[in-house]
């Protein structure tokens, strides 16, 4: 027969420390794939913290050399891009040497790609950032990212793809730079009481315009930070409770009434907000609320 009131033991089991490790990123280009990569596959795991040694725009055996020193003396996992046959086999022998795994990152995708389209891969280093059309799109996109920060250049706003409205600290810029880097001409406008809104915002026909929110107790804190950076100290409606509150909500009012989709960014990173805000220009359409 069962007990009804059975002993709970407690969990005594000791908090795991954080695993620290070396990660060697080798490219025979920027970096910016591999690193992206390598973080992503370290965040599937909880409590361990790599220490990344990056070595960028390898392209000779002297630059490979000083790299492979470097991985003798803080021994770790080795990842690479590296295109060339020659540095790649002596990468992968050098990582023998040592007794260290060495991953070539996107060989897998890459292959199963090969395999699929019936066509072998070209060997030229860093092809996928050629000076083309879409490289020069996005630096035209950044251009006008910085252009169109924060209010400016209101009256070019009908060239933007999308336009981000919202209150104070709500990651707009951040946001509209990594849309640009994603080829998107992006503008923001602050929401900031007293201040009225740039008449050409309610009569653009093309561009996108979504409203970013927050809570206001998460609001605050940023914005408390933010005056501790400035070493401001003074209280003013830029912190105060109530007066953040009616901020959000009067910029609530605003999105409904024009049907102005919206993000809720309280617990996103500017990455997750970009991404929200793609899905919305590329395959969401009307009123459209994405929740944090």
């Amino acid at each position: 027969m069962t007990q009804a009131n059975e002993l709970t033991v407690p969990n005594t089991a000791p908090t795991r420390l954080a695993t620290y490790f070396h990660i060697h990123l080798v490219s025979d280009s920027t970096g910016e794939t591999l690193n992206a990569l390598a973080r992503a596959v370290c965040a599937r795991f909880d409590n361990v913290l790599p220490i990344e040694h990056i070595y960028a725009l390898v392209r000779s055996k002297r630059q490979l050399d000083r790299a492979l020193g470097d991985i003798e003396e803080a021994p770790g996992i080795v990842i690479h891009t590296i295109v060339d046959p020659q540095l790649r086999a002596a990468l992968e022998d050098g990582c023998r040497r040592l007794d260290m795994p060495c991953i070539p990152a996107l060989d897998p995708l890459v292959g199963a790609m090969s395999r699929y389209l019936g066509a072998s891969t070209t060997s030229r280093v860093g092809a996928h950032l050629r000076l083309d059309n879409d490289y020069f799109n996005r630096m035209d996109a950044l251009n006008y990212a910085i252009g169109h920060d924060d209010g400016q250049g209101g009256q070019d706003l009908d060239q933007a793809d999308v336009v981000l409205i919202g209150v104070s600290r709500t990651s707009k810029t951040p946001t509209c730079i990594y849309l640009a880097h994603r080829g998107v001409r992006a503008a923001n406008v602050p929401l900031v009481p007293g201040r009225p809104i740039p008449d050409k915002l309610f009569h653009l026909n093309h561009a996108l315009i979504v409203g970013l929110t927050i809570s206001p107790d998460r609001l605050i804190q940023i914005r408390r930070n933010r005056l501790l950076s400035l070493k401001e100290n003074r209280e003013s409606s830029y912190i105060d409770v109530d007066a953040v509150r009616d901020e959000i909500v009067q910029a609530r009012r605003l999105y409904e009434r024009n049907g102005w989709p919206v993000i809720d960014v309280t617990r996103r990173s500017v990455e997750e907000t970009a991404a929200a805000v793609l899905n919305l220009l590329y395959g969401g359409h009307g009123q459209v609320e994405v929740l944090g």
